[in-house]
């Protein structure tokens, strides 16, 4: 177990929010993921961070009860995800995947009314709850002028905030987000990520799958590292990162510093030749 706040394994009955108890998840082959056990802090926005194939993307998956544990538990406010019922979980979860992929020929408008399917029953259709959800979702992403513009047609960095407003629509207290700055160029990753501490800092728990450890450091209030398929670490980032660990971890020799602009831990790597060596010869 490395620096941090060590892995609760404690059932809390009637806890908020999400928690993992011995969990291991697999695709029918060996596990990806092997008896974790850790809580996410209600209320936090959390970041999962691990090198490629390590059970990030897996673990998030479980989370929004798309992959059923192979042993194990994963629990929302203290009850088995598994005992919702499939339109429940949606009312209280939202999850992004990694890349989604729009119908042809669908508007922002129509891809955000998706969103509000979970709330809907033969019994309760549509109703003004329903625009309300949609209208907060498109104002808070920005995207209000743009509703009957095609997908298809918006930049990468609006195409990204039409799913996050499709999620925001759902109107959840709980946002799960796999690589959610994937594709995106440099700026649109740092707006999108200012737009995810504002939903956070407005009272959604946000839970995202990060591979930039200083992105992560800078807009986390919670670190998650995970290591061949097992949570190795947990807690704030000032605790968690050190050099040590991400030198265990990611195999990168590197010094932690304070950001210059917001004080938080930066990662910066060592060289891995001396500075004044000629490219051509080494």
């Amino acid at each position: 177990m490395e620096k941090g706040k060590p892995l609760n394994t404690q059932v809390e009955p009637g806890g908020k929010g999400l928690a993992v108890r011995e969990l291991t998840l697999s695709y029918g082959g060996a596990p990806i993921v092997r008896e974790v056990s850790l809580d996410i802090p209600h209320g936090g926005f959390t970041m999962i961070i691990g090198p490629n194939g390590c059970g990030k993307s897996t673990l998030i998956k479980a989370l929004a009860r798309g992959l059923k544990p192979a042993g194990g538990r994963v629990l929302l406010h203290g009850r088995d995800l598994w005992a919702y019922r499939g339109k429940e979980a949606a009312r209280h979860v939202a999850l992004l995947p990694q890349n989604p992929i729009a119908p042809d020929g669908i508007s922002v408008g129509d891809l955000v009314r998706r969103g509000r399917y979970p709330h809907h029953t033969l019994l309760r259709q549509w109703s003004p709850d329903d625009d309300v959800a949609i209208g907060f979702a498109l104002d808070r992403t920005g995207l209000s002028d743009l509703a009957e513009a095609q997908v298809s047609e918006l930049s990468g960095g609006q195409r990204q905030r039409a799913w996050i407003a499709m999620v925001l629509a759902q109107r959840t207290d709980l946002l799960l987000l796999d690589e959610p700055t994937t594709f995106l160029d440099i700026a649109h990753q740092y707006e999108l990520l200012e737009l995810c501490r504002e939903l956070h800092h407005e009272g959604t728990t946000i839970v995202a799958v990060l591979h930039d450890l200083n992105q992560a450091a800078r807009f986390a209030s919670h670190l998650i590292v995970m290591r061949g398929g097992q949570a190795v670490a947990e807690g704030p980032p000032a605790e968690v990162l050190t050099p040590q660990l991400v030198e265990d971890v990611f195999g990168l020799a590197c010094d932690i510093v304070p950001d210059p602009r917001t004080l938080t831990p930066m990662v910066v790597p060592h060289a891995r030749r001396p500075a004044n060596a000629d490219p051509a010869t080494a």
